[in-house]
């Protein structure tokens, strides 16, 4: 590989139509387009806040034009520093409306999207048109550029977070004539409104990620309906590896199946501290599926909940004599437990109880006066992509709690599970209020209510935080959350679907550009042994996310396992939601034919870049024309300043930096915009770990890179520490620890031990053996 130091430069052009006087000062060009003042990657900011502006039917930011053509009943109002509220009037009020609010073209976007009812999928384009139904955050890039150096160049980006208004909610969505229009709806045609001045928040500047950071901030501390990140419990789920039962066994999940898979995981080396027990083990009817009959697809989503205990594949009759099935559920978690070493036990279940709700005649379920509705969905959710599951919801209906009954229902159920031993849940179908909010008052306070007593009732009943959310993309949901922290970013996990690999892992990392700021995303469940098992590995690495696979008893590769999880059962999980880089922004990476995919993330002291190439082994739904070519090799490069954050691992722009390639096993050194060449097929991939090289004792230039046999191997290190004569490192994890030195140490130590270790003197690259049972380390360099 080569380092070639150089910085990415990216060229766009701003169209525009009646350009007013006070752009007259911009360079035109031949071409009718205006070019605008930008420089490059900027280590340190010193970015000029103004509040966005509408002027002479412009809307621009910091003097740089966004959008044109706004019309009079766009109204913005400034809100703190570069944001403000944007939002329009009418004459009617009505429960719905879509409001034009100006155009754009030739400037590249990112719009997040739901492509169906329940999920949130990316979108880059160049123009407004192309801005899809339903989109739920959009980022626009503007470059201009100097009058003198065309090389000159600044990238500044403006966001649109569409949000909730009052009873409404507001999505983004373009036209035909290439305008931006915001749809406002709330869901009940009693719930009417006809001023809307607060439906988008925009915002401005010159780092995307702190752009969208600051802006969820200043909306957080706006509206007081949801809470970020950092102000959330995190559970303990997160650092320790897991299992979920559903690809294993789908619903037909069983207690004995359960043993053997946490069995053959833990004699692999690689036990499972944390387990889900997915949809299969509810006390369930249905009476669209009769016996002996043909199965119908989708006539599983008609079943309904008869009472909140197990079913009797979890709890053994008066009559059975068989030991594989357990007296009760408390009987199997505690039993599971003490032979497997499980450190958290949660269930699945639905928001409603089941996919198909409660049953309104059961006697287990008749307290909470469930009734029969039909769900509707909204014109902004048809227009996409349609869902089998919701399609059939509203075939069958759904027995919805009584409204009165939500907490009581929650509170039940969970006491019930924490009786039985169980620490958490994973609740699924939370998107399903809106389609229920017809008479209720909207969809806003609807699924604000169902989320606030959920939350109740998960702290009320078990302990850590230990809940996740799922099939939970609507803003309704996202900005109703103000204790659950660990939601699923993508559609599923699909084993057999090929299409759906890359996808997934592209999808992952673009929505955590919004959830990562309100949720630690979940990236789902996977194969071990699978053709995309290490493309998948690698994703969740660098994802900052729990970690839990979904393999069928005995069906496992442990080498792939062996480079996520340690020993005892934790995982080396990266500090923040991993994301595309810089430069991804608004490249297609699965689609385009030409872009490879990195996603970026931070360790205590050294960072970490995943490059993967997600293209021609799939595409986006929905996508008009994708590339069609597969199995194709592409070219591109890794970078350390790929690490938008590295200020917090090096402040030093002069810095050098030590980059290791998993991949290759191989060191090299790096300036801080060096670029290092790689060459990937489809559905492969690579992780770079970058450590910046520090000046300590008698000169020594060291950079320490960790457990160099695990994919995030610089999760491994806690610290590193100058002493007198030489440097310390902690850290945890068996396995090769290696590091860059400029000269070879006089000795080295492991936990006061001299141990022998190797130096290549030609890439300065250190490595030592930590021996095996060792959970905790610190090495002593003496030079």
């Amino acid at each position: 590989m080569a380092a070639v130091a150089s910085i990415a430069m990216r060229t766009l052009q701003l169209s525009f139509c009646n350009f007013p006087s006070f752009l007259s000062a911009k360079r035109i060009l031949s071409n009718g387009f205006p070019r605008f003042r930008a420089t490059g990657y900027r280590m340190c900011s010193m970015f000029l806040k103004s509040p966005p502006e509408v002027k002479n039917g412009v809307l621009s930011f910091n003097g740089t034009p966004a959008l044109v053509g706004v019309p009079e009943n766009v109204v913005v109002t400034p809100l703190e520093d570069s944001s403000a509220f944007l939002g329009a009037t009418c004459s009617d009020s009505k429960s719905r409306h879509v409001f034009k609010i100006g155009a754009f073209e030739n400037i590249r976007f990112l719009s997040l999207f739901r492509f169906k009812i329940w999920w949130m999928i990316p979108r880059m384009g160049n123009c407004a048109r192309e801005v899809p139904v339903e989109t739920q955050m959009l980022l626009l890039e503007l470059v201009t550029y100097g009058n003198s150096n065309e090389l000159n160049k600044d990238v500044d980006y403006v966001l649109f977070l569409p949000i909730l208004d009052g009873e409404f909610r507001s999505t983004l969505q373009g036209n035909s004539a290439s305008e931006l229009q915001v749809c406002v709806e709330s869901g009940d045609c009693s719930v009417i409104g006809s001023e809307f001045l607060k439906s988008i928040l925009i915002n401005y500047g010159d780092n995307p990620f702190n752009l969208i950071k600051d802006s969820m901030k200043t909306l957080q501390k706006y509206t007081g309906t949801f809470a970020l990140r950092e102000m959330k419990q995190m559970p303990g789920m997160l650092d320790v590896f897991g299992w979920c039962t559903w690809d294993a066994f789908y619903q037909d999940v069983y207690p004995q199946g359960i043993r053997d898979g946490l069995k053959t995981l833990s004699e692999g080396g690689t036990p499972a501290k944390f387990l889900i027990i997915d949809d299969g083990w509810q006390d369930t009817a249905n009476e669209f599926r009769k016996d002996g009959a043909p199965f119908v697809e989708g006539s599983q989503f008609g079943a309904r909940l008869m009472s909140i205990w197990e079913n009797e594949k979890f709890r053994r009759t008066a009559n059975e004599d068989s030991k594989s099935i357990p007296l009760s559920l408390k009987e199997f978690v505690s039993e599971i437990k003490e032979s497997f070493g499980l450190k958290y036990v949660y269930v699945w279940h639905a928001l409603m109880g089941y996919w198909g709700g409660l049953n309104p005649n059961s006697p287990g379920t008749m307290k909470y006066n469930p009734t029969l509705k039909f769900p509707t969905q909204s014109p902004g959710s048809l227009a996409n992509h349609r869902d089998t599951a919701m399609d059939c919801m509203e075939k069958y209906g759904v027995g919805v709690i009584d409204p009165d009954k939500i907490y009581e229902f929650y509170d039940d159920l969970h006491s019930y599970l924490s009786s039985q031993g169980v620490d958490g849940v994973k609740v699924d179908v939370q998107n399903l209020p809106e389609t229920l909010a017809a008479g209720c008052g909207g969809r806003v306070s609807l699924t604000r209510r169902y989320q606030e007593l959920l939350e109740k009732s998960m702290f009320n009943n078990f302990s850590d935080n230990n809940i996740i959310c799922c099939m939970a993309h609507s803003s309704d949901s996202v900005y109703s959350s103000k204790k659950s922290v660990v939601t699923r970013a993508s559609d599923d996990y699909y084993p057999n679907n090929p299409q759906a690999q890359t996808v997934h892992i592209a999808t992952v990392a673009y929505n955590s550009l919004f959830f990562g700021e309100i949720f630690v995303p979940d990236w789902d469940m996977f194969y071990s042994l699978h053709e995309a098992a290490e493309f998948h590995s690698v994703a969740r690495a660098v994802g900052g996310c729990g970690i839990y696979v979904s393999d069928k008893p005995g069906k496992h590769d442990f080498k792939i396992l062996q480079r996520l999880v340690l020993p005892d059962g934790s995982v080396l999980r990266a500090k923040y939601p991993g994301r595309p880089s810089r430069d991804c922004l608004f490249a297609d990476p699965v689609s385009d034919g030409r872009s490879l995919l990195k996603i970026w993330n931070l360790n205590n002291v050294t960072g970490v870049v995943a490059i993967f190439n997600c293209q021609g082994a799939g595409s986006w739904p929905g996508l008009k024309n994708p590339c069609s070519k597969t199995g194709l090799e592409l070219s591109g490069h890794v970078s350390p300043v790929d690490i938008d954050f590295i200020t917090e691992i090096s402040s030093d722009p002069t810095s050098k930096f030590a980059v290791f390639s998993f991949k290759s096993g191989s060191l090299c050194k790096l300036p801080l915009q060096g670029k290092l060449h790689v060459i990937l097929k489809s559905l492969e991939c690579d992780a770079f770990t970058i450590s910046p090289i520090k000046v300590y004792d008698h000169g020594v230039e060291f950079a320490p890179i960790g457990l160099i046999k695990m994919y995030n191997t610089g999760g491994a290190i806690t610290a590193i520490d100058s002493i007198v004569g030489g440097i310390q490192i902690t850290g945890r994890g068996q396995g090769v620890f290696g590091c860059y030195s400029s000269i070879e140490p006089k000795a080295c130590t492991v936990n006061r031990t001299e141990v022998e270790f190797h130096f290549n003197k030609q890439e300065h690259f250190l490595t030592v053996d930590i021996p095996k049972g060792t959970n905790s380390w610190d090495i002593t360099l003496s030079y």
